[in-house]
This record gives C-alpha cells, sequence and structure tokens, in this order.
C-alpha cells in the first residue's frame, strides 16, 4: 500500500494544475480541488474549473471515483494590496526590484496556508501544487526552498505530517505538455487545450493553436513556446 493515499490540489484552472490534478488522479486514492477569488484581472480561470471537473469525470471513468470535493476560497486581502498586474489595470512590466509585477507577494504562501489548513480538516495528506522552477518568472514564491519551508512550518505548525509535492518543479512547459499526454493521451491534451485559461488579461476569445488567450502575455508566450516546442517534438517522433 503506498504510504499516501489522499490529496489536495490547488486548481486553477489552467494547463499546469489541470496536469497536476491528473497526476494526483492517477496516484492517489481520494483528491480534493482547490481554488482561490484573490481579485485577479483573469478571474475567468475561476468560471472554466467547473467544466474542467466535469470533463474529467466524464472522460476518464478510471479517475472519476476519485475526484472529490471541490473548494473556492476568497483573498480579497492581495488585491487590497495593490501594485500587481494580475490585480490592477497596468501593463506588465519589470519592477526595481528584478521582478515582474505579475508578481503578487505572499501570494503562493497564503495559498499553501490556507490550503494546509483546508488538508487539516479534510484528513488530505498531501498538497499538490504547479510551481516550477523551470518555466517561471522568477517568482521567489515557486523556488524548491521555498516549497521545503512550506511544508515544514504547516507540518509543525499543524502538529501534522503534510507533504508538499510538487510534479512540475524540474520540468519546462513543453515537458508538461508530454507529461499530460503520457497520464491521459490526446483525451487530455484535447482538453487542456479547450477548457483551461492562462492568459492574465483574460482572453476566451481568441482560438490559438494551444488554447485561447491572447497570444502576448507573458503567460501565453509561455505557453506558447511550450506547445510549439512539443508540438514539434511530436511530429519529429
Amino acid at each position: 500500500m503506498p504510504l499516501h493515499t489522499t490529496a489536495l490540489v490547488l486548481f486553477s484552472g489552467g494547463q499546469d494544475s489541470t496536469t497536476c490534478l491528473a497526476d494526483a488522479l492517477s496516484k492517489y486514492q481520494r483528491v480534493e480541488t482547490l481554488g482561490f477569488d484573490y481579485g485577479q484581472r483573469h478571474r475567468v480561470e475561476l468560471d472554466v474549473r467547473g467544466t474542467i471537473l466535469a470533463q474529467m469525470r466524464e472522460r476518464f471513468p478510471d479517475w472519476a471515483p476519485r475526484l472529490g470535493e471541490d473548494h473556492v476560497l476568497t483573498l480579497a486581502a492581495l488585491a487590497q494590496l495593490g501594485g500587481s498586474s494580475l490585480t490592477e489595470e497596468v501593463a506588465f512590466a519589470m519592477q526595481a526590484d528584478g521582478l515582474p509585477n505579475t508578481f503578487v507577494p505572499g501570494r503562493n504562501l497564503l495559498f499553501l496556508t490556507l490550503a494546509g489548513a483546508l488538508a487539516y480538516r479534510r484528513g488530505l495528506q498531501v498538497i499538490v501544487t504547479g510551481v516550477c522552477e523551470t518555466d517561471f518568472s522568477g517568482y521567489p514564491d515557486c523556488r524548491d526552498d521555498t516549497m521545503k519551508a512550506m511544508q515544514l512550518a504547516l507540518s509543525l505548525g499543524l502538529e501534522r505530517r503534510l507533504v508538499i509535492e510538487t510534479p512540475l518543479m524540474w520540468i519546462d512547459k513543453a515537458e508538461t505538455w508530454q507529461m499530460a499526454h503520457r497520464l491521459g493521451g490526446e483525451p487530455l491534451v484535447e482538453l487542456i487545450v479547450e477548457e483551461t485559461h492562462t492568459c492574465y488579461l483574460g482572453d476566451r476569445v481568441h482560438r490559438q493553436a494551444w488554447g485561447y488567450g491572447c497570444g502576448e502575455c507573458p503567460a501565453c508566450d509561455l505557453r506558447k513556446k511550450g506547445w510549439e516546442r512539443y508540438s514539434g517534438q511530436a511530429a519529429a517522433g
């Protein structure tokens, strides 16, 4: 029997978190999901979450019995702090400290703290999050060291062993597409293309080869380049 059988996936409705959800469903007997409404400009991602979960149950019958309750928590304080292009109508730019203004300070720390509290209440052993050091924008709260520190802090503070799992930590976007294909084949890749949301501007009008988005913001650019590498490798193979 595996050491851990239950998981809570931080599920935004994007490519990365959907891939992480598929990975968790392939490994754990009971998987619940958690999303956050923090006043993000691209809050359309909250709207697509329900569609993705329904499609997961419909298209992947082996996973459906494992997919449990979905939760959404509000974090209005992050928008009140201001200063981020993800929560305010400002152009994407680099800040004086070298970080892009898409960085929402403390966001992932708060996400994981609340996820730990929910996991405690729900009796879930593993917290799964799609952060990574490979295809990230320099966000310090996406680093492996941060995740290890949060795992220790949560386990100590809650007096319960919690594991923070980061399936994408050391892979790039092309490898994330490959991972989705390995987990769920073309049906999962198609679901990610058609239903997930990545665009920071919340664009669900323009359909690109890799899904919906403006095609220009940092999130779209990253997803597009990953898709192009993945598609090129698939064609060559």
